[in-house]
């Protein structure tokens, strides 16, 4: 059984915080079963990252890159054209000295 978005959203936030990074919900979706977006951002290195949740075939949470670039400008022009898809979508920015995104799931780099 999956955790409610906003319950899994809070714990992602938790994690950075006790690791040390800001992290910040930018946009709400659906409380209980809207999709999510992770933003990273690296102000130090310039570089920003973009992270997808999706579900393998057993029904397990991983993420993946959904665009190639490392620049915010073109993350952010991602998001809203994936909001204008799924009005539902959250999406949670974490700005971090290192860049770690701090999720727990595995992550399929492109």
């Amino acid at each position: 059984m999956l955790l409610s978005t906003d319950v899994w959203v809070g714990a992602l936030i938790r994690r950075a915080e006790l690791g040390g990074a800001f992290a910040t919900v930018a946009r709400k979706g659906d409380p209980r079963a809207g999709a999510v977006l992770v933003k990273t951002l690296n102000r130090r290195d310039n570089v920003s990252l973009l992270y997808a949740e999706a579900f393998r075939g057993e029904g397990e949470r991983v993420w993946m890159n959904p665009t190639a670039s490392q620049e915010e400008p073109d993350l952010d022009r991602y998001i809203e054209r994936a909001v204008r898809v799924d009005p539902d979508l959250w999406v949670v920015e974490i700005e971090d000295k290192d860049g770690r995104h701090f999720l727990t799931e595995p992550v399929e780099a492109r």
